[in-house]
């Protein structure tokens, strides 16, 4: 069966074509003007590689599974409709006041020092077009305030003569009781009909978010109503796209919570940085079959560094405050961690603090892209600088298809940067790769020792187009990197073996631990009931998509709290039911387990009783899987791969000729001892002269400090 995988990036748009056992990768640049073109490109690049017409590969493909960018570039940008948020009367101002420190949600840590200039985002629905409406629900369901439809009707005109193109609903405890969230928009339809041209859309957020958080809820709910238009027009114009090419397989969408569902189950909110999430949920998969337990997954695109990590052997590591831009959701989103230093991060100096070298986060992208591009581009960028330094062939970049301007990289570094800072060329290059690298490194570190670990114990997977080339110098502390093949399109690797996932959430508060006399009390029936009726709503929705009920797998995860805490532990239930006293104390011993490796088993507190806070059901529909290949391992010599030498610049050594090999053409067991550099179609290792490039067993290269 033939898969497509696809991940559009700020520079290139990826692709992994799965046909049986043969893996096909390809890239095509990003057309940020309209995605549904590089969607197109990137698979005619991929049937050129087989030799047949893009028709024909659709044609005979099964799936195809797509990372998007739309959410980030729209919300960036900031182009969405005008909007209207109807909400309880007395809570109008509740999503520009926030939740905690909201000024700081989303930001980089040099603007969080920065406290004069801090500030809160600009709201996406302004003030005058939030308005309260007179009705009341309590926290058990109970309306103690009949909704009162004349001053809704009011209202909602209101909006519409103040322009609002959409309506998102968002009143207290509708996620116990949606009933007056439900009749606000049916009055909505009766007023305005889907079959008039004024037609306007209404997002529900119990729809959108079952759970407990108001702020949070409400907040995914007006994301989602923003985001939604300019997400389906992209969408709607690819699918168009591949159904007229004849394309009649299943459609799917990555999402951030580490699986995929079909493009119209699927949120736009859930959408948003599904990419790095993909590259993340690889990583875990190959750990496992190469023994990895603790593994940092690296990924240098042309914008960013995104890093995950995967830890004893486990990614449910969940984002505590989960942000989408500069707001706080309440959606389950894996944790990553992104940056602003990539292959296209733009070097400049920072005159205010005395003539400081600083690289990003400002990028140059795709158009106009590097200097060396040649596409217009004139600030000096990481990929300029390694050009300079020779760890670039000019002639060969993206399988040369894009030839580089080594000497318009050159005159831009000068001018840029050797001229202001007093050094000669070569410095200037070397010094653009070392800061970034080491804004990289630092990223990796505070990563890891923030989760309470040691570098040391950890091993980095490379990938992205650059990270191959810069790993050596982000490691650190850490001893090994591993390369793969497919490591330039990492994450439409990633998401080639996704499981199709729908998640299901409920806020329920239980006491599941009595305070004090540390019993087990959680009442069996009443916590079972929840995760029936989670079970039935999967059930329905799977069935009425057309899927086999009987191949889902369910799992559960609580979100739990110890009494007298601040902290809600996200931890994996061993049992879907508690039928016995037994499993409920195999839940709270995996809890407490969990609590205290995330924490510190010094805080771990049965005595303050414990809570369930809410419920999180994931039906996991497993899709199939490709292991590595075992091959035999042909001696160390890498000669047969050798395609010359090019001279590249050291620290410490300045210009010295340094051998090139081709990496497809390295066999199991050759070793590439440093300075060197190994070359693939989309990506180059570098491999500075104190490390050693090893091909093992699976065709893997692993990168290692010389001992």
């Amino acid at each position: 069966m033939k898969s497509i995988d696809i991940d559009v990036g700020g520079t290139f748009t990826d692709l992994v074509l799965r046909n049986g056992k043969e893996t096909i990768i390809a890239k095509a640049p990003t057309t940020h003007y309209d995605l549904s073109v590089c969607f197109i490109n990137v698979i005619e690049e991929a049937a050129k590689r087989l030799s047949v017409s893009l028709d024909e590969l659709l044609a005979e493909t099964k799936v195809i599974r797509y990372s998007t960018t739309v959410a980030m570039n729209r919300l960036i940008q900031r182009n969405g409709p005008k909007l209207g948020l109807v909400t309880t009367e007395g809570h109008e101002d509740m999503v520009l006041i926030g939740r905690g420190a909201q000024w700081v949600d989303g930001t980089r840590v040099a603007e969080r020092r920065n406290l004069a200039r801090q500030e809160k985002p600009h709201p996406l629905i302004a003030r005058d077009l939030i308005v309260g409406i007179k009705e009341r629900v309590d926290s058990t369901g109970k309306v103690i305030r009949p909704l009162d439809e004349e001053d809704l009707r009011a209202k909602i005109h209101y909006l519409v003569d103040k322009g609002v193109r959409g309506f998102v609903v968002s009143l207290l405890w509708s996620f116990v009781n949606p009933e007056h969230e439900k009749r606000v928009r049916e009055i909505i339809r009766e007023e305005y009909k889907e079959y008039h041209v004024g037609y306007l859309p209404v997002i529900l957020a119990s729809d959108v978010l079952g759970k407990l958080g108001e702020y949070q809820r409400t907040m995914t709910a007006i994301l989602d109503a923003y985001l939604q238009r300019s997400l389906q027009v992209e969408l709607s114009s690819t699918w168009d796209k591949i159904r007229a090419k004849g394309y009649k397989g299943t459609f799917l969408l990555i999402h951030n919570s580490g699986g995929c569902a079909e493009v119209f189950k699927t949120t736009a909110s859930r959408t948003y940085n599904g990419g790095p999430v993909a590259g993340l949920i690889g990583s875990h998969y190959l750990a496992k079959q190469l023994g990895y337990k603790n593994v940092v997954a690296s990924d240098v695109g042309g914008t960013s560094f995104d890093i995950g990590l995967v830890v004893e052997d486990s990614v449910r590591s969940y984002e505590f405050r989960p942000i989408v831009d500069r707001w706080m959701v309440g959606i389950t989103m894996l944790q990553t961690l992104s940056i602003g230093a990539g292959g296209g991060s733009i070097a400049w100096i920072n005159k205010k603090l005395g003539n400081r070298l600083e690289v990003g986060p400002q990028s140059a992208g795709s158009m106009p892209g590097p200097v060396c591009y040649n596409q217009g581009g004139t600030e000096p960028t990481v990929t300029d600088a390694d050009l300079v330094l020779g760890y670039i062939d000019p002639d060969f970049y993206y399988g040369g298809r894009m030839k580089l301007n080594k000497d318009k990289a050159f005159r831009a570094i000068k001018n840029k940067i050797a001229d202001p800072l007093g050094i000669s060329v070569p410095e200037a290059a070397s010094a653009i790769k070392r800061l970034v690298e080491e804004s990289m490194a630092s990223a990796i570190r505070k990563e890891v020792h923030l989760r309470g670990y040691q570098p040391e114990d950890f091993v980095v997977f490379a990938f992205g187009g650059g990270g191959p080339t810069h790993a050596a110098g982000y490691k650190g502390d850490i001893d090994k990197v591993v390369v793969f093949p497919m490591s330039p399109v990492f994450c439409a690797y990633g998401s080639s073996i996704m499981d199709m996932i729908h998640i299901y959430e409920t806020s329920k508060r239980m006491v599941f631990m009595e305070p004090v006399t540390k019993k087990v009390v959680i009442e069996q029936e009443a916590f079972n009931e929840v995760v029936r009726s989670l079970m039935d709503k999967a059930k329905q929705e799977l069935e009425g998509d057309g899927l086999n009920a009987e191949r889902v797998i369910f799992s559960l995860e609580l979100d739990m709290i110890y009494g007298g805490q601040a902290h809600v532990k996200r931890t994996t239930s061993p049992k879907l039911f508690i039928e016995s006293k037994e499993d409920a104390q195999k839940i709270y011993e995996h809890f407490e387990k969990e609590f205290a490796e995330s924490f510190s088993p010094l805080v771990v507190n049965p005595e303050g009783g414990v809570f369930v806070e809410n419920f999180v059901l994931r039906a996991i529909i497993p899709t199939e899987k490709v292991n590595l290949p075992l091959l035999n391992l042909e001696g160390t010599d890498p000669a047969q791969a050798l395609k010359g030498k090019r001279e590249m610049y050291w620290d410490g050594l300045g210009f010295v000729p340094s051998e090139v090999y081709d990496f497809d053409a390295l066999k199991p067991g050759n070793i590439v001892e440093g300075p060197a550099a190994a070359e693939a179609e989309y990506t180059t290792i570098v491999i500075p002269p104190t490390m050693r490039l090893t091909i093992d067993r699976h065709g893997l290269g692993i990168l290692e400090t010389n001992k």
